[in-house]
């Protein structure tokens, strides 16, 4: 006779790559019912489209099948119920809304933010786009929309329909003048894009933010419920000290990193087909800098120079909207928590519930540094001399960083500092061997 117990038993096998967990101990195993030889069950994902679901789906089968007096398997796929976040009649039917944010200008955010949407929209999702630069707003070049045709219907304005997107920018109501305009009148403007645009129905709403970690980001932050970010960098030394800062300006209002695009990354020789690295050859992820995922590496490639109202996603293929719903779903799905942190006088201490405290001295802590001012990215050799560090240095400041790693401010005056939670771990067990 079959048992449920084998059946869960043999689908343990299976782990989700991302979690790092078996399905059966994430819960994603629902509805379960055995009939004879006969047996159906659902699998639930944490979120809608994700790329593992025919991995997923194939391998239970296999597996179920492989128990005696199974000759039967149904497996339904299906994600997890998505709660509208946001309260607003703008935005009470959009599913899940992301920034796609540079904390620095000129890395190509605007031109990720638009593959994005068009990617999604490929994969058949209800997309929509908002350009939130008043002052340089992109999308109207990047769609070769010139005189587009915004129309306002009981106080709410109605985005454009463009090939399978709804669009909207500041650009479509100010045309080709200048933006003139200070504070108060700034984040008015930004309300009023957030609040009165009447999208409908999405599954995902992409906001294309202006450069910087001012003002406008702040009031887009504290208006609406974002259910993530996504950071725009190249591999060049000025914008990778931005990237913490913009790490740290969404982590200060809650709003969880999904990760960094790595923009402009190389580019491929027409004759020999090798990747030529810009901005360095190719070291260490930046994963293991800032904790957080590095979705793609984009090359530079000449079909992403060309409008979006040409653009072909076969052409420029790159898994980018695979890897974000994945890290939608590794954010939902919360597996890592955060561990309590003290700082002493000598020492910095980590503990994670339900495991022994890790110490490490301030020291070899400031030392371990790998922000972009102690790490040559060029030649990725490090720069801070040990020597230089002052022997009383001390933690001022932790700011843990989602589910993910810890910011650190010293006493040398030093702020940018983060460190993964595998670097905490590393530096110990380091230690220890």
């Amino acid at each position: 006779m079959i048992q449920k117990k084998d059946i869960l038993k043999v689908l343990s096998q299976i782990e989700d790559p991302d979690l790092h967990k078996d399905i059966v101990s994430l819960g994603f195993i629902k509805e379960l019912v055995i009939d004879g030889s006969s047996v159906s069950f659902s699998i639930e994902l944490t979120t809608a489209g994700c790329p593992l679901k025919n991995m997923f789906k194939t391998e239970a089968e296999k597996l179920v099948l492989s128990i005696d007096g199974v000759e039967k398997v149904q497996v339904v796929m299906t994600a997890r119920q998505t709660r509208y976040g946001n309260s607003s009649d703008s935005l009470k039917k959009v599913k899940h809304v992301i920034a796609v944010a540079s904390a620095k200008g000129g890395v190509g955010k605007s031109t990720i933010a638009a593959t994005l949407a068009c990617e999604f929209a490929a994969k058949g999702f209800k997309v929509g786009l908002l350009d939130t630069d008043l002052f340089g707003p992109s999308l109207p070049t990047l769609f070769n929309i010139h005189e587009s045709q915004i129309v306002q219907r009981e106080n709410m304005l109605i985005p454009m329909e463009y090939n399978g997107l709804k669009l909207m920018s500041f650009g479509f109501l100010l045309g080709d003048a200048p933006a003139i305009m200070r504070g108060p009148m700034v984040s008015g403007y930004i309300q009023q894009l957030l609040t009165t645009v009447e999208w409908g129905e999405l599954d995902y709403l992409f906001i294309d933010m202006p450069p910087g970690t001012g003002d406008i980001q702040l009031t887009i932050s504290q208006t609406i419920k974002l259910d993530g970010a996504v950071i725009v960098t190249t591999r060049s030394s000025l914008s990778l000290v931005d990237v913490a800062r913009g790490i740290l300006m969404f982590e200060k209002v809650q709003i969880p990193t999904l990760g960094v695009v790595e923009n402009m990354a190389y580019f491929i020789c027409d004759n020999c087909e090798k990747e030529h690295f810009i901005f360095g050859e190719k070291k260490s992820d930046l994963s293991e800098r800032f904790g957080i995922e590095t979705i793609a590496h984009i090359p530079v490639d000449s079909n992403r120079a060309k409008p979006f109202d040409t653009y072909e996603t076969n052409a420029v293929n790159s898994d980018l909207a695979d890897s974000l719903i994945r890290q939608v779903g590794k954010i939902s799905a919360d597996a890592v928590a955060p561990p309590e942190v003290k700082l002493l006088s000598d020492r910095v201490i980590f503990t994670w519930l339900g495991n022994p405290p890790i110490e490490i001295e301030n020291h070899i802590l400031r030392d371990a540094c790998k922000c972009a001012l102690c790490v040559d990215e060029y030649s990725g050799e490090k720069t801070l001399k040990t020597e230089d560090i002052p022997q009383d240095i001390h933690a001022l400041e932790v700011t843990p960083l989602g589910n993910y790693a810890v910011s650190i401010q010293w006493s040398d005056g030093h702020t940018s500092s983060i460190y993964p939670y595998k670097t905490i771990r590393s530096i110990d067990s380091g230690r220890a061997g």
